[in-house]
């Protein structure tokens, strides 16, 4: 699922050198740690400094500092003194990783242009800001961060993924046999739940097991308390699924560990769960979405809807707009169907709005089973606030969806050739990390 990786083991000196017998019986190359494990001198492994040199270059404060900037803006949150230094920490292991990225791709002679670079910040700030580039430099700028950093992250993000295509992609081989056996099993288990599931997989070494789960524990709290799962993701999690913002896409149970899956099958679309241990750290899951394989899903379907409406006056009460609401949602119960309810909305001083292509799963949660329930004519129970007013949503239609026949050849052939990609990225990681040479400032 994650990245494996070994965490800075604590500095235990003459202490592995105090059992030789112990360290003869491991296997070679094991890293052997006693029972008794004495720490000389005062260094404490779990405390690193604000920068670093990666292998010469040169992450700075500020680079912490405005990635930190992004991650604060994107959840609107207040973070704890003791939050914001796991966050720098993690911002700064990030910032390594991304260095190790951008470093081997150059070595690898994979360029990544200006005008790449360019295009890609231009679409941020088109889907953001309407194309307005000087609005998008002057939110960075005010939220703490400047569009050189998010720059530098969507460099690392393209010379990582070009260089994977070029070192990795071409030693990648599927086989037509296989595809096909993927699919005979895919049509086997019709019927079967899928799911979508979003990921954040922070890894953990054995001394480090209890400071990483804290870790992980208060970003489930920030994403509780209105985070983004997704700006999390990206930034925090050492899974590949990172640059997608932890999405795992549709799977099945069976593709997940044990543990993950025994903890994803009691949950529901929109609950966050973690952190779970998983061999070499933890995982903090969010149920996107979960479907039936190759069956129509009743909650695709586009409705026709009408919303009625009616509003109170200030001052009313909540006694009033009981009495209000009830001969509202009387009247509009007595409308013989949609082609009926607009004069029926008009005499009792309520407001109309049609909209004939809403698809069910955009409904709040609450709304989509009942509403499913419904025939053309019918109306959920009147619901709303004293400010808001009170709504009542008429069915005036119902398109269902069709059943999916699933991914064809070309398509799954694609998606097995990138979860092989995944693994081998994951195992490249690894190794530019082991050969590192690391100062920290």
């Amino acid at each position: 699922m994650g990245k494996a990786a070994i965490a800075p083991l604590a500095i235990i000196g003459a202490a592995i050198a105090a059992t030789p017998a112990l360290a003869q019986s491991a296997p070679q190359g094991a890293i052997v740690i006693p029972d008794d494990v004495k720490i000389f001198g005062n260094d404490n492994p779990n405390v690193r400094k604000a920068t670093a040199v990666v292998n010469g270059d040169v992450i700075t404060g500020t680079d912490v500092d405005q990635r930190l900037a992004l991650i604060l803006a994107a959840n609107q949150n207040e973070v704890s003194e003791e939050e914001m230094k796991r966050l720098r920490l993690q911002v700064l292991r990030n910032l390594i990783d991304e260095t190790l990225e951008i470093q081997e791709a150059k070595a690898n002679e994979v360029e990544v242009s200006q005008a790449e670079i360019d295009q890609s910040y231009n679409r941020v700030a088109s889907q953001n800001f309407k194309q307005d580039l000087s609005a998008m430099d002057a939110y960075l700028k005010r939220v703490g961060s400047s569009p050189e950093s998010l720059k530098r992250q969507i460099h690392g993000e393209l010379a990582w993924q070009r260089l994977l295509q070029r070192n990795v992609a071409p030693f990648i081989n599927v086989s037509e046999d296989e595809v096909k056996e993927t699919i005979d099993r895919l049509k086997a288990s019709k019927g079967t739940e899928e799911y979508r599931i979003g990921e954040i997989y922070l890894s953990a070494a054995p001394d480090a097991r209890q400071q990483v789960y804290n870790n992980a524990s208060q970003i489930v709290k920030q994403i509780r308390e209105g985070g983004s799962f997704v700006a999390y993701a990206r930034q925090y999690s050492e899974a590949t699924t990172a640059a997608v913002g932890g999405d795992l896409g549709w799977i099945r149970l069976a593709q997940l560990p044990t543990e993950l899956a025994n903890v994803a099958r009691e949950m529901q679309p929109g609950q966050l769960v973690g952190p779970v241990e998983v061999p070499g750290g933890f995982d903090i899951l969010y149920l996107i979405d979960k479907r039936q394989v190759l069956t129509a899903d009743p909650r695709d379907a586009i409705l026709a809807l009408k919303q009625i409406s009616i509003g109170f006056k200030p001052g009313t009460t909540e006694a009033q707009a009981g009495e209000r609401a009830e001969s509202f949602a009387k009247a509009i119960s007595a409308a013989r169907g949609c082609g009926d309810v607009d004069e029926v909305a008009a005499g009792v001083g309520a407001q109309v709005v049609t909209n004939d292509q809403v698809k069910a799963r955009d409904l709040p949660a609450q709304i989509q089973t009942a509403i499913l329930q419904l025939s053309p004519g019918e109306t959920l129970p009147p619901f709303g606030s004293l400010d808001e007013g009170v709504r009542i949503l008429m069915l005036c239609g119902r398109d269902d969806a069709q059943a999916d026949n699933g991914p064809n050849f070309d398509q799954l052939m694609a998606q097995m050739e990138d979860e092989r990609i995944n693994k081998r990225a994951q195992m490249y990681l690894r190794d530019l990390r082991r050969d590192a040479v690391i100062e920290y400032n």
